[in-house]
């Protein structure tokens, strides 16, 4: 089987309420609590926002739950209903598409995006404050790479995406008819950074960067259509 060299990203946004993005591995627990327990008091999370239902997004979810009393997961309306009614030991906070979710000084626009990266439960955050997109697994780079740069970050992906196809991880994002439209919904928002779950975040120019991910998507899993 072919080695991946992942990095995970969590984002934890200090606020009258604070967010946590990205749960975590189970496994990785102990670890991430002891990395924010040097920022802020855990206790005082009240949100942990994901994606969609996966292991590195959610995984850690209820061990957060149960070390931040009065914290809620968020997530989207058929994230909430498929998957947190089973998974979460407390009620999810659903989000409609567009709907915006307010911390503090932040805001938080969720935008619903089926399949992309994956499941039928996806959405993205944007934060209107910054103009920071919240964006997943989207432009995911393998290896040891920087927190945040300004350099090119599509070429790393489109890379990574190839070394994919190699081994058992083919395929992982769907390219659908709905892809370039979300796509480029995205880049409409104008973000000033891309937060990435796994390797560089990127500051730059975004909108451009969500276009040419199309471009790159469709050429290697669009089937030439």
């Amino acid at each position: 089987m072919q080695e991946i060299n992942l990095q995970f990203n969590h984002f934890l946004i200090k606020d009258d309420e604070p967010m946590l993005y990205h749960a975590g591995l189970r496994q990785t627990f102990p670890m991430l609590l002891e990395a924010v327990t040097k920022l802020i008091s855990p206790p005082s999370i009240k949100w942990i926002g994901f994606s969609h239902y996966e292991v590195d997004e959610c995984g850690a979810l209820n061990d957060w739950l149960q070390v931040a009393p009065k914290a809620q997961a968020v997530c989207s309306e058929v994230g909430a209903i498929v998957n947190m009614t089973d998974f979460a030991i407390r009620p999810a906070y659903a989000m409609a598409g567009n709907a915006v979710l307010t911390t503090g000084k932040y805001s938080y626009r969720f935008i619903r995006t089926p399949h992309l990266p994956h499941g039928w439960d996806a959405g993205v955050m944007f934060e209107e404050t910054n103009k920071t997109l919240l964006c997943s697994d989207l432009f995911h780079q393998n290896g040891n790479v920087a927190d945040i740069t300004d350099k090119d970050i599509l070429a790393a992906h489109k890379h990574s995406m190839l070394e994919f196809e190699q081994g058992p991880l083919m395929e992982y994002t769907p390219y659908t008819p709905h892809t370039a439209k979300l796509l480029y919904s995205l880049a409409d928002l104008e973000p000033k950074t891309l937060a990435t779950m796994h390797g560089s975040s990127f500051y730059g120019d975004c909108g451009q960067a969500l276009k040419d991910l199309n471009v790159v998507m469709k050429e290697i899993w669009g089937n030439g259509d």
